[in-house]
């Protein structure tokens, strides 16, 4: 089902969510989607392109659920998986903010127990909130298993410490989920509020974003879109099984990828973004905080997720800021229409977001695809940018 164009754009106060709202729409984006479509690359998208005032594009291609035919819509429900990370990074800067803690700050001065952990060379690891925000810490991975049987971050604070390091604190990039839940949980103790709780009070409803949570309600599972992965040996779409570790109120408040969310709230965020903190005209995040979240504090580490040869080596091409992903330099492929500093984050099952500052526009991808071979690194995705780059050039 697909979404009637107005003359106009709507800001971001008119966009509902509601099945069937009239928005305007850029030439060809709903095209290239239905075009992935029909290869049996997903089975839905929508697609949002916004500027720091409006959305100049809003649509709904495909279904969310092809057992029912359920139209994918502006208020389907998606798991955003990663892109949790930038808003566990705003909540930090948040903090940040009220001078509560500073990026430069030592793990282990809110959680004591991290001046006992020891780097894989046996020295004090010394690890900064920079270095969990950034995948420089080294830190191991929290099993699985472990991470099932937690009911509060708190209870994962001896899993952290009793997993392996992966490597010597500021050495090298590793993607770390770990790290990210830290953060989470330094954020509940100097707040006094539950990592959900305060992202509930202090981002989510400043933004409007009634359906960002970690744990949907019923009615908000009745509009989630199904996510699916392609048989190799058939090419067909198959249910993806969801994952156990989130979504449930037994699981704690993940900030590594435990969000569901709609197009028309992660839009919001996006907008919040687009605007250096500012939403509606009212400041939620300094401009101070803005740039240090949105800054490389990697140096010339290669970083991101295109350093195997199949993506292109692309590693120097990345930096990270606190919990965001940064472009320093466009390349071939997805990132051929962005402006150096663009940066945002995708997901497990292929939903991106990325803000591109240089030309004042945003581009958000919601698809349930679970086995892409690098969500980031997508056809879907290129598809998308590429067709919404195009669409801008020509208007």
């Amino acid at each position: 089902m697909q979404l009637r164009p107005l003359l106009v754009a709507l800001t971001l106060s008119t966009v509902t969510g509601v099945t069937g709202l009239a928005a305007p729409q850029l030439p060809g984006i709903g095209a290239a989607m239905q075009a992935k479509i029909d290869q049996r690359e997903i089975s839905g998208a929508v697609t949002v392109v916004l500027t720091r005032d409006k959305i100049v594009h809003l649509e709904s291609t495909g279904v969310a659920d092809l057992a029912t035919r359920r139209p994918i819509a502006p208020d389907s429900l998606f798991w955003i998986a990663s892109m949790s990370k930038p808003i566990t990074g705003v909540a930090v800067l948040l903090l940040q903010d009220e001078g509560k803690l500073n990026v430069n700050d030592p793990v282990a001065k809110f959680i004591p127990e991290f001046a006992q952990l020891k780097t894989p060379s046996g020295k004090p690891a010394n690890l900064t909130i920079t270095q969990i925000l950034t995948h420089t810490s080294g830190l191991g991975e929290a099993p699985d298993a472990a991470t099932l049987k937690a009911r509060s971050l708190a209870d994962l604070v001896p899993v952290w410490l009793g997993a392996k390091m992966t490597g010597e604190p500021g050495a090298q990039w590793r993607y770390c989920q770990s790290g990210i839940n830290l953060a989470g949980r330094i954020v509940e103790v100097v707040s006094g509020l539950s990592f959900d709780a305060f992202l509930q009070q202090r981002l989510f409803a400043p933004l409007g974003m009634k359906d960002t949570t970690f744990y949907p309600t019923d009615a908000q599972k009745a509009r989630l879109a199904i996510a699916y992965l392609k048989n190799k040996d058939t090419g067909a779409l198959e249910v993806a099984p969801p994952r156990a570790t989130y979504g449930h109120r037994t699981n704690p408040p993940q900030g590594n990828g435990g969000l569901f969310s709609t197009p028309a709230d992660y839009a919001r965020f996006c907008q919040l973004l687009l605007n250096r903190g500012t939403f509606g005209g009212k400041r939620i995040l300094s401009e101070q905080a803005f740039q240090v979240l949105t800054s490389v504090h990697t140096g010339d580490l290669p970083t991101g997720f295109f350093q195997a040869e199949a993506f292109g080596r692309h590693g120097t091409k990345y930096g990270w800021g606190i919990g965001t992903c940064i472009l320093k330099t466009p390349h071939d492929g997805p990132a051929a229409m962005l402006s150096p500093g663009t940066f945002g984050h995708g997901g497990a099952w292929g939903t991106q977001a990325w803000i591109d500052p240089v030309k004042g526009v945003a581009y958000l991808l919601m698809v349930q695809r679970a086995n892409f071979p690098n969500s980031d690194a997508s056809g879907v995705r290129q598809a998308f940018q590429e067709a919404a780059a195009a669409a801008l050039t020509r208007r």
